[in-house]
């Protein structure tokens, strides 16, 4: 079975709805990361004033500054793939299955909408057949 054929066998209007809520998704995780890029110098202003008892703050603050570009280059990731894959599920692209998998594994890491969606997406795009299961152990089903 390959994954191309997976859009052709179910129903386009579930798909359609599906690549709504990625492509809704992705549009709020990009301004996410504008809202991230302006506040950039509030939120290391913020962490930095936490830092005057601690013995070795510039450290800190370099991790901090770190963690901060991964969390910005994250979002970016996520909403991009979100609202190609939300794009692609809409217009009916074969390579749309693929995207939105990609997407709802990136985007798990959001609580709560990005879980809710990417669990829900991974449930819905992989099924797995009893009979395929159980074939690789010898028992047919």
């Amino acid at each position: 079975m390959s994954s191309d054929d997976f859009i052709g066998r179910n129903s386009p209007a579930r798909f359609r709805i599906l690549g709504s809520f990625w492509a809704v998704y992705g549009i709020l995780r990009l301004i996410m990361v504008v809202c991230l890029l302006i506040y950039s110098r509030t939120a290391a202003l913020m962490f930095g004033a936490l830092l005057n008892r601690v013995p070795n703050p510039f450290a800190l603050m370099d991790i901090f500054h770190f963690l901060y570009a991964a969390v910005i280059v994250l979002s970016a990731v996520c909403g991009l793939f979100g609202l190609v894959a939300g794009l692609t599920l809409i217009g009916g692209v074969r390579s749309g299955r693929k995207l939105a998998l990609i997407a709802a594994i990136l985007s798990v890491s959001d609580v709560p909408l990005g879980l809710t969606l990417g669990i829900y997406t991974l449930v819905e795009l992989l099924p797995i057949k009893a009979s395929q299961f159980f074939a690789r152990s010898g028992q047919a089903a």
